[in-house]
């Protein structure tokens, strides 16, 4: 019987590598910015076309490399940067494997021209999957210059998976913050199908933040720094009023390097408690300084998860030093009570009329239009106008005829909801017993065979969503304009993205148009959106479409339909009149699938009478 242990040959064996070290363009633009970097270049030109998938050059002004070194920086395990196993632990340099750049050869067309300072000419190296075509003396600048072309050409499989080229735009610029922010001394260029994104000059730590993030940035930081026997900690803390609900920037990095540390992140987390609302996270931009010898960045092929030797005292010492800089702004908390279930205590003045709470009627408040205040660009919380409604026996039949028509029209799949449509909750008639909220989240009712229970917001959700959708495809798409336009300040990523969805958010009934650097201004949003904030609307789409993806072309419209539906409906928690949730209801009730929403989640669910008996 014939051996059956091979040695894999290096072809194979770099393509499995480069499954770990690239798993994008921006993977490789990671790499060769940090080997750049390690060579002391003062200047990086990144040039980009396709995001990245036909071409990705990078140059730069480092030391260069010779003949030789060249060839072989090619070859997998081959580096400069270490020589034995104990030079893992006092690592300066932001490589140290010597697998990027094989990895790299692996799966693209490489061509590479260096030439070092002391030498008259360089050389110009073809690679093709990893075998050399050919190499020859090049007449050059001195450094390096990278050329990756064809990503992923010969792993089709790998290449058929990557995303849309505005989702790989948006990584690669994710990746560009976080090499630019901590290497402010060095001067960056990003370049991307002929258009200039970033020129970054040298500067401060502040600057570059600044000069990444926005101008406006700059007036939220306050600065943070200890310095320890154990560690040392400078760079710049988020105020609390300025923090976010999504897309906080939030960076740490360990000796110029960045990183993601969860628990570190806790005790930045924990000297904002009581500052800041549950939900929102803090901005906060920090470097740390530490023995080399006190940490391994040698555990994930990535570099970005590093094991500390002394984390609990530096979490210790962090989470001080982030009390002591927002103290030190005065930046105290107010007294915060907890009201969650608390009995409302009406508060009697001279000159305010107290109207009993069960007499009184709100009338005007429409749920499909969340309440507006008086500004223009923050999320309002304003109570309704109420109007008198003079004919009240035509709303009653209004509501009577709609239900009606609801409950006649809904398609029930669940066995427990089949008995719902075939007759009403409770007599039309009596109208004010009809429903109960539960916790400002949920619509009760008596259904014939148990409670019927209904999440408030999920049924506005798709009553908005059907309604754009129903809109869109008769082509009766309405803007409504903004008296004052609202300026929407994005990051780069961000603005790539918003570009890339400009003209299916303009047929959804946006309007925008773009202003200096990455900020927007909004125009118009879709009619019937009274009292909604526009800008964090707009984020919350491009959150959903970085965190889901692109979807498909087709599938665009109603990916944006659904988003706009969830931000504007009802949100969980808000009190609602008996007339709004009999208006909910039976909207609901009248669509073809009012069990669940676009999403798939569940809207109305029936608790049996056995399993409410069976609690007694």
């Amino acid at each position: 019987m014939s051996d059956v242990i091979k040695l894999l040959p290096d072809s194979v064996a770099n393509q499995i590598a480069a499954g770990e070290v690239i798993q994008r363009p921006a993977s490789v633009i990671k790499e060769l910015v940090e080997n750049a970097i390690d060579a002391q270049a003062t200047h990086v030109q990144i040039i980009l076309k396709d995001a990245g998938r036909t071409l990705i050059q990078i140059i730069d002004d480092g030391v260069g490399m010779s003949d030789t070194d060249a060839r072989l920086a090619f070859e997998r395990h081959s580096t400069s940067k270490i020589r034995t196993a104990d030079d893992l632990f006092t690592l300066h340099t932001m490589g140290f494997r010597g697998e990027a750049l094989a990895s790299i050869a692996a799966i693209s067309q490489v061509e590479l021209r260096t030439r070092r300072r002391d030498a008259q000419l360089g050389t110009r190296l073809v690679i093709n999957a990893s075998q050399c075509e050919s190499q020859e003396p090049d007449m050059c600048p001195v450094g390096s210059n990278f050329m990756i072309k064809n990503i992923f050409f010969n792993v089709p499989a790998r290449r058929k998976f990557l995303k849309t080229n505005q989702v790989e735009l948006s990584n690669i610029v994710k990746e560009f913050e976080k090499l630019a922010l901590v290497n402010h001394e060095v001067e960056f260029t990003l370049m991307h199908n002929g258009n200039v994104m970033y020129k970054l000059m040298k500067g401060t730590f502040r600057q570059r933040i600044a000069a990444l993030m926005g101008n406006s940035i700059d007036q939220q930081l306050l600065p943070v720094t200890i310095d320890t026997s154990l560690v040392k900690v400078q760079g710049y803390v988020g105020k609390p009023e300025n923090a976010r609900k999504r897309n906080a920037l939030q960076f740490m990095f360990v000796n110029e390097r960045y990183m993601r540390h969860p628990y570190f992140h806790k005790a930045v987390m924990s000297a904002y408690e009581q500052l800041i609302p549950e939900g929102e996270q803090p901005n906060y931009f920090l470097r740390f300084t530490v023995d080399p010898q006190s940490i391994d960045v040698n555990i994930h092929p990535t570099k970005t998860e590093i094991k500390f030797e002394d984390e609990m005292p530096i979490w210790q010492i962090l989470a001080a030093g982030v009390k002591e800089a927002l103290g030190r702004f005065s930046e105290v908390p107010a007294i915060d009570f907890d009201t969650e279930d608390a009995p409302a205590i009406p508060a009697y003045t001279s000159h305010v009329e107290v109207h009993h709470p069960e007499i009184e009627v709100d009338s005007s408040y429409n749920p499909f239009k969340p309440s507006a205040g008086s500004g223009s660009g923050q999320t309002r919380h304003h109570a309704p106008e109420r109007q008198t409604m003079s004919n009240w026996d035509e709303l009653f039949a209004n509501f009577e005829r709609k239900k009606r028509e609801g409950m006649e029209s809904v398609q029930q799949p669940d066995e427990h909801l089949e008995e719902i449509s075939q007759e009403p909750v409770l007599p039309m008639g009596d109208l004010q017993s009809v429903y109960l909220q539960l916790k400002g989240r949920y619509i009760l009712s008596p259904a014939k065979s148990g409670l019927m229970v209904i999440d408030q917001h999920r049924a506005h959700v798709r009553i908005l969503f059907d309604r754009y959708i129903s809109r869109l495809h008769t082509g009766s798409m309405s803007s409504q304009a903004i008296l004052f336009p609202e300026v929407l300040h994005l990051s780069a990523a961000q603005s790539v993205a918003l570009q890339e969805l400009l003209p299916e958010m303009e047929q959804m009934g946006f309007a925008l148009s773009p202003l200096s650097g990455n900020d927007w201004s909004v125009n118009a949003i879709p009619a019937g959106l009274d009292g909604v904030d526009p800008t964090s609307m707009i984020h919350q789409i491009l959150d959903s479409v970085e965190n889901g993806g692109m979807p498909l072309k087709k599938r665009i419209l109603e990916h944006l339909a659904l988003t706009v539906a969830r931000s504007a409906a009802i949100p969980a928690g808000r009190t609602l009149m008996q007339e709004e949730m009999d208006i909910l209801v039976a909207d609901l009730l009248r669509l073809p699938e009012p069990n669940y929403t676009p999403d798939g989640k569940t809207i109305i669910t029936v608790i049996p009478m056995e399993q409410i008996n069976k609690m007694f």
